[in-house]
């Protein structure tokens, strides 16, 4: 099979998302400038630089209470900072619950059912169950073709790890099984690890 995207696909779902898996979830939390914490998961997330540490989102969608955007990139636009939250097998149900399209208004962790803590380094809350969060300052906000597609960017100025997930000097991640997000409405978990060594170590 081949299609080209302006042409469709012809099939009952979009394959795109299928494609590009597994993808880590950026649970991304944000506060905004009155005040009201934010959190909401993105499977557009990733790394992207060791030093300074980085990271990024795509946010690609926009809801009718924000202007060509969402509640986290008008959040983000405003403080200039935002925490990543690492989402575990067992923060799978909560994780969903704060997917919901809900007024600007509303707060997602206690929607969720989550603990919020305040970060270290910004004025930001993270989910205090989280096996690992990290702290961010914008960097930049990318405009992509296409209605609502931003990227945003931040440098991490804090890292949180669960001790529980500390292993052997490891931040080991089968002790939490960390979620990842398929295509359509699948995801999957993390709970095997396989060791392949580098042609240069």
């Amino acid at each position: 099979m081949f299609y080209r995207p302006e042409d469709g696909h012809g099939l009952p779902h979009n394959p795109f998302n299928a494609i590009v898996t597994p993808r880590p979830i950026g649970w991304i939390s944000s506060r905004s400038a009155g005040g009201v914490n934010n959190l909401a998961p993105y499977s557009f997330f990733n790394a992207v630089a060791y030093s300074p540490p980085q990271v990024m989102f795509a946010s690609t969608s926009s809801k009718p209470d924000q202007e060509g955007t969402k509640d986290s990139v008008a959040n983000i636009e405003e403080t200039g900072v935002f925490c990543v939250n690492v989402v575990s097998y067992a923060l799978r149900e909560a994780m969903n619950a704060s997917s919901a399209a809900l007024p600007k208004e509303a707060d997602e962790f206690a929607h969720a059912g989550l603990e919020a803590i305040d970060c270290e380094t910004i004025a930001c809350s993270r989910v205090a169950q989280a096996p690992a969060a990290l702290e961010c300052k914008l960097t930049r906000i990318v405009t992509l073709p296409g209605e609502a597609n931003k990227v945003v960017f931040g440098e991490v100025t804090g890292v949180h790890l669960r001790d529980d997930c500390l292993r052997d000097g490891t931040f080991d991640v089968t002790a939490f099984q960390p979620l990842a997000r398929l295509g359509y409405r699948d995801y999957s978990v993390v709970r095997e690890l396989f060791p392949l060594t580098r042609p240069d170590d």
